[in-house]
């Protein structure tokens, strides 16, 4: 039978290519269960065509060492200035369960500084990431990775070089409770520190894989996925070149306050912001979108979207999380996760896991979609942002 895909990761590099990656799944299960390589594709004509398929890290030699023993989970962010492109992805041989303070997954670093043709070596970052949870008031870190798909770049805060960069990780702690932190880094992914600080989790408990989007304020959202739909949260930035600030409150988003509502199938999906103005008097607005399954399994992935059309609409988690406006379903087969990108051609690129021709087990195909904002909404709204020169 053929190997499956699981996983999808997607980004715009500076050059206007598109690079998608995702795990091939040998052994048709997560990382810690055997051999899994990355692969990568670009696209240079905004997803219509794609380069052949290119294998970014092999996984499963056996003699390669702890590391080596499987690549998955890509989280990914191309530089929006410079050919730089970063991965983050779990790696090793021990499953997440099963981890521990002193043997738990490795958390590989790629880097490629041409646009994603080469990439380096993998380095083990996650001895400097559990270090800094050893002195949390809940104690040491037993397991963590970090949310695959999107790493978010910041649009409004430089320090130094690069542009500041937002991942989410999924940690359990000393006594079993999963919890979400959020991650920064002003060097583009050479050192990390925690956003908030190491006591203050953004989703104390019950947490679940993670993502993370920058919203028009500068303020930093986390959407993690719970059964029902997604928990959200908000950290506001008293400083923010210091990243100082704090957390807001946890809120469920769900049917239960017309929010972002999935059956039973809890999955991950991405959450972006879009500018965007109502059709009807063209105030501009922003548009929060979040991709999920809609049916009781892993199927019907759809993008759900909600008008954000001032500041204080998106100020507290609780607000951001109630009262979603529509959506629409992207397929309509068994499909599972997914990311999104907004493209230079001024559509919205998904990327998402569907089991197009029906796989033996362990995985999907994975299918690259585009959708104008017009598409999305019914014309309800057009997009408006800065227009991108062709490069």
């Amino acid at each position: 039978a053929d190997i499956p895909y699981r996983i999808p990761a997607l980004a715009q590099m500076a050059n206007g290519d598109l690079l998608a990656m995702a795990d091939y799944r040998y052994c048709r299960a997560d990382i810690g269960y055997g051999a899994i390589d990355l692969h990568a594709r670009i696209s240079h004509d905004n997803g219509l065509t794609w380069d052949n398929i290119t294998t970014m890290a092999v996984g499963g030699s056996v003699n390669k060492g702890f590391i080596n023993t499987g690549f998955g989970d890509v989280a990914l962010v191309a530089d929006s200035e410079s050919p730089r492109v970063l991965v983050l992805c779990c790696s090793g041989n021990v499953t997440f369960p099963a981890g521990t303070r002193d043997k738990h997954q490795a958390i590989a670093r790629f880097y490629s500084d041409d646009y994603g043709k080469t990439w380096s070596q993998p380095d083990d970052i996650s001895p400097e990431i559990y270090a800094m949870f050893d002195n949390s008031l809940a104690g040491a870190a037993k397991s963590m990775f970090v949310g695959s798909g999107r790493i978010c770049q910041s649009k409004t805060v430089k320090v130094g070089q690069y542009y500041r960069l937002y991942c989410a990780i999924l940690l359990k702690d000393v006594n079993g409770t999963n919890k979400n932190y959020v991650l920064y880094s002003d060097n583009f992914g050479q050192t990390w520190d925690v956003l908030g600080g190491v006591h203050s989790a953004p989703v104390p408990s019950g947490a679940d894989e993670p993502k993370t989007e920058e919203l028009p304020d500068g303020s930093v959202l986390i959407s993690s996925r719970v059964g029902g739909g997604r928990y959200f949260n908000i950290f506001h930035f008293t400083d923010p070149a210091k990243a100082q600030g704090s957390w807001g409150t946890v809120a469920f988003s769900g049917a239960s306050n017309n929010g972002v509502a999935v059956q039973s199938a809890s999955c991950n999906g991405e959450a972006l912001m879009l500018p965007a103005k109502r059709a009807a008097d063209g105030k501009h607005v922003w548009l929060a979108l979040q991709s999920l399954p809609t049916a009781s399994s892993r199927a019907r992935v759809g993008v759900s979207y909600k008008e954000l059309a001032s500041l204080a609409d998106f100020y507290t988690a609780d607000g951001y999380a109630r009262d979603w406006d529509g959506g629409k379903i992207v397929s309509k087969l068994g499909s599972a996760y997914s990311t999104l990108q907004w493209l230079p051609d001024s559509t919205l690129g998904v990327l998402l896991e569907e089991d197009t021709y029906g796989t033996s087990g362990g995985g999907y195909n994975i299918i690259f979609k585009k959708y104008s904002i017009e598409a999305l909404t019914d014309s309800v709204y057009t997009y408006c942002g800065e227009v991108v020169a062709d490069s």
